[in-house]
């Protein structure tokens, strides 16, 4: 009987008991099923290798992220990339690391699949990393979920609100630990002031302003390349409608880290609003306590670039709460990215990442969380977050359904641009009121049938 299926059963029966399924940590002792929860990496590209697996230095905070390789209980038994390069480079990293805890230096246990679903299926995997593009997240959720396997998802979740929510159903249907990959709630200075909001130090909170970075020039059109013999591309493309290859389209061969180009094509990502927005629109809701709800109304404006890289540039998005606050957001060239938060009292700003504070009053700035009040200051990073909370079977900080809801600000903002004008939007049923063009933007096809989930 290994973990997972221990934490399955326990949660069954004390579900059929009304017993909340908590799990006391004495459990897993040294005589535990596994005494580390084992890991599969799926997407070893610029995210997936850069950060997931290393981790990452926060130079201005004297601190780091830590990756996978750096949470003593866990342990990565496989990776898996349809870019073979990459799988392999990440492999290797693996096993060094392993190895030098070793008394001969070396290890040889971590596996390689081309196919996710031979990783997932895999009965000796507990968890799942998810860092493939973000057109694959839902599918590969779904899946993972499916086989039983913990989740933890890179942001943006999904490509329309309807995927979003077909990937929360499954976690609970399949009642798998989940969390949303993004370390923002975990960086001192955006969880401060979001703990300030919360705490009352600006008054009431009034309004949210966001800046977004800026995205590269687009690209003009691309002759079509010959596919590199390192690369399965037709796995690459998954449940994508077939486009010639070319890597600007993909990602630059043997360079892990730089930046994709799929990040700024419309069928496989949704651009800067997205991908900032997975941040920024998560500090927002969580600073409104509305992380499980959503706003009213959204209205906003923005240009779609004529290129191979065409997501939206350039933007203007405005939200409205029921409680009357308001989140206005704008990509611009010419400023750092920064979220700052407007009260009845005073206001508090973050500046750049991993952030900067500023704020009306030193009183505000220096403030510290009472007794009984929300503090933040011990808050794990989200890998250790992620393991923790399978080993005590709690739901994580930041679960896949407030992740969806982060993103659907994305997404509902997106097609406010596009459609033009302001829309009323219901964020019990997920859908705008009276607005038949805007709820066809909702779900995103899915061209390939065999990869409908």
């Amino acid at each position: 009987m290994n973990r997972r299926t221990f934490l399955k059963n326990t949660g069954i029966i004390t579900a059929s008991m009304g017993i909340p399924a908590i799990v006391p940590s004495s459990v897993f002792g040294k005589n535990a099923p596994s005494n580390r929860i084992t890991i599969g990496l799926i997407g070893t590209g610029r995210q997936g290798y850069g950060q997931n697996l290393q981790g990452a230095a926060l130079q201005n905070l004297g601190t780091r992220i830590p990756g996978m390789l750096d949470i003593p209980d866990a342990r990565i038994l496989a990776v898996c990339d349809v870019d073979r390069w990459r799988m392999n480079k990440a492999k290797e990293t693996i096993e060094t690391h392993y190895g030098k805890n070793t008394s001969s230096g070396k290890y040889k246990g971590c596996s390689t699949y081309t196919d996710f679903r031979d990783l997932i299926n895999r009965k000796d995997i507990d968890a799942v990393m998810i860092s493939t593009p973000d057109y694959w997240h839902t599918t590969m959720g779904i899946m993972a979920a499916r086989t039983g396997k913990h989740i933890s998802c890179e942001k943006p979740l999904s490509m329309s609100v309807q995927q979003g929510r077909s990937l929360v159903d499954a976690i609970k249907k399949y009642r798998v630990i989940n969390r949303t990959d993004s370390e923002f709630r975990s960086i001192r200075p955006q969880n401060f002031a979001v703990e300030c909001v919360r705490n009352g130090r600006i008054g009431a909170l009034k309004k949210i302003e966001i800046v977004f970075p800026s995205d590269p020039l687009p690209v003009p059109p691309q002759l079509d390349m010959p596919v590199p013999k390192e690369l399965n591309y037709d796995l690459w493309l998954g449940p994508a409608q077939y486009a010639p290859y070319t890597d600007q389209r993909v990602h630059t061969p043997f360079d892990v880290l730089k930046r994709p180009g799929w990040m700024r094509v419309d069928k496989y990502a949704q651009g800067m609003i997205a991908n900032w927005g997975a941040h920024y629109f998560d500090m927002a809701q969580w600073a409104n306590n509305s992380e499980y709800a959503g706003p009213v109304e959204v209205s906003g404006k923005g240009e779609f670039p004529r290129s191979l890289w065409n997501t939206m540039i350039n933007f203007q998005v405005s939200f409205r709460y029921a409680n009357g606050v308001e989140i206005v957001c704008e990509q611009s060239p010419a400023s750092k990215p920064s979220i700052k938060y407007i009260g009845s009292e005073g206001w508090i700003t973050v500046t750049g990442y991993p952030g900067i504070i500023a704020a009306s009053s030193s009183l505000i700035s220096d403030a510290r969380a009472a007794t009984g009040e929300l503090d933040l200051s011990r808050t794990l990073w989200d890998k250790e977050d992620f393991i923790q909370a399978i080993k005590e079977n709690r739901p994580t900080l930041e679960p896949i359904e407030v992740g969806h809801r982060t993103i659907s600000l994305s997404q509902i903002g997106l097609i406010a641009c596009i459609t033009g004008g302001k829309l009323q939007w219901d964020p019990e049923k997920e859908s705008f009121n009276g607005n038949n063009a805007a709820n066809a933007l909702l779900t995103a096809p899915v061209v390939r049938k065999e990869w409908i989930v």
